[in-house]
């Protein structure tokens, strides 16, 4: 990994960190959730099905697919070693869930044992990728964790369409990829994703806290390993 990039890796984990020793990390979580939600529930998790959140925050996913999943396995995987602390104290109540810290996928792994290729049926990744100094070695690595079906949920804020998020980079202090739509369906066709699907889901009037969450709502992106 470059320096650049692994300044840029480094940065993310010092923001990420900063925020799990305050409310920010909870305040992220709430704020995520009623998308969240709707982008998980378009994985179909079976009963037994073995799930992976890349960039895991406090670990709200994980307990979810831990729920939706009870014979499967949840893990949660972040570069901020004080986010995994707090999602280990916040799912002490599951016995099917793990937490590491890791580099995400596309850059250098801090600790093994690596993810195994093939370990899981599900990925999920909410706010995450466009942090990544290499977004295509990223995503051809989450494939390689799916199982042949295997689903991969990425859900972004920021995106070339939206133009209410493109003052974040400079905002949080770390630099981003931004890409328009097509850019992330080309890109998850380029890694060798099947069935690549996308939609905007927005959130209603009443409920949203910012406008643009009801106007242009979050991107997901949804492809499967064939």
């Amino acid at each position: 990994m470059s320096e650049d990039a692994e300044g840029r890796v480094e940065r993310v984990r010092a923001v990420f960190d900063q925020w799990a020793q305050g409310t920010a990390a909870d305040d992220m979580a709430s704020s995520h959730w009623p998308v969240a939600r709707v982008v998980l529930e378009r994985l179909a998790l079976r009963r037994d099905a073995r799930f992976l959140d890349i960039g895991c925050g406090n670990g709200y996913a994980v307990r979810w697919a831990a729920t939706a999943a009870p014979k499967g396995h949840a893990v949660g995987i972040d570069v901020a070693p004080e986010m995994i602390a707090l999602a280990k104290r916040l799912s002490v109540s599951h016995d099917n869930v793990e937490f590491r810290v890791a580099r995400f996928p596309g850059a250098a792994p801090v600790q093994a044992p690596p993810l195994a290729p093939g370990a899981f049926d599900a990925c999920f990744s909410m706010e995450v990728f466009y942090y990544l100094p290499d977004l295509d070695a990223a995503l051809r690595e989450t494939l390689s964790l799916l199982v042949p079906g295997g689903r991969f949920a990425c859900a972004v804020d920021y995106y070339a369409e939206n133009a209410a998020s493109h003052s974040w980079p400079a905002d949080v202090g770390v630099p981003m990829t931004l890409l328009g739509e097509s850019g992330w369906r080309e890109a998850f066709m380029r890694a060798g994703f099947a069935n690549v699907r996308q939609e905007r889901i927005r959130q209603p009037a009443g409920t949203a806290t910012a406008g643009w969450k009801v106007t242009e709502g979050t991107l997901l992106t949804l492809g499967e390993r064939a």
